[in-house]
């Protein structure tokens, strides 16, 4: 009898989603018990010894359990907390940067808003308005154009590689008489941004506005936000920038580490 159409590729579906489910058992077994060896596994999960070990050592591979060297044990790996902090980074960014937020916008005196890139903008998901702010403007939820603003400058140098090819792609929109609108100009810009570890905008967006931003890191090490502190031009000159940038990096380093990124 022949084989009925599609049956293979559905038996080999089946096959892939079990594994999954096995490996995912796997990491179940060793968070309950804190380490336990092949036998222990295959007997939780009622397989043989041998189809435990393959789970194992493609999991091993992933960095996502390692072995206790001293007695052929296994417990989770680094995979794990890498993803635990990454997960939580992003339910916490706004909690933890709020509290470094209010300090620095009462260190500064200016607003300080915390952004994250959405596809082709900054959003603005925390402020804090400094006590000599004059603007009353409440930035949170707004999306804001990536090649104009500080945050998204820092943010789009940051950001991967087609995401900025569309970018530098397209026609940049012309907001003030500063607003850079040459690509060429605008990867200078983000160049410089990796370059120093901080980006700045002169009225770029608006009119009498400058603002300068650092990246915010999560537990892996990648950008997942943007610490901004802007002001009137008059009050944020140029030459200040140097200055106001040792407090913003210190301060978004800080909010890196309690996301859970350290540097080593």
């Amino acid at each position: 009898m022949s084989e009925p159409r599609g049956g293979s590729t559905e038996r080999g579906t089946v096959a892939a989603v079990q594994s999954v489910d096995r490996a995912l058992s796997v990491l179940e077994i060793l968070a309950a018990h804190g380490e336990a060896g092949v036998t222990e596994v295959a007997a939780e999960l009622g397989v043989h010894k041998s189809t435990a070990f393959r789970l194992v050592a493609v999991l091993e591979s992933r960095g996502f359990v390692e072995q206790l060297a001293d007695r052929g044990k296994y417990r989770l790996g680094f995979g794990i907390v890498r993803l635990a902090g990454a997960a939580a980074a992003q339910l916490d960014i706004a909690q933890e940067g709020r509290r470094i937020a209010e300090a620095l916008a009462a260190d500064l005196e200016e607003t300080v808003n915390i952004a994250i890139l959405d596809t082709d903008r900054a959003v603005n998901i925390s402020q804090v308005r400094g006590p000599a702010a004059l603007s009353t403007h409440n930035w949170v939820g707004q999306g804001t154009p990536l090649h104009a603003t500080s945050s998204g400058k820092v943010l789009l140098a940051h950001a991967p590689e087609p995401v900025r090819k569309d970018v530098l792609s397209r026609e940049l929109p012309r907001f003030t008489p500063g607003t850079t609108t040459d690509p060429d100009a605008l990867q200078r810009d983000l160049d410089r941004v990796l370059e120093q570890g901080w980006g700045a905008t002169v009225e770029e967006y608006e009119v009498g506005l400058s603002a300068l931003a650092a990246p915010v890191r999560d537990a892996s090490g990648d950008v997942v936000a943007a610490l901004s502190v802007s002001g009137p031009s008059f009050r944020m000159h140029d030459e200040d920038f140097p200055r106001l940038a040792r407090r913003v990096v210190a301060a978004a380093e800080e909010l890196s580490r309690r996301l859970g990124f350290f540097t080593r």
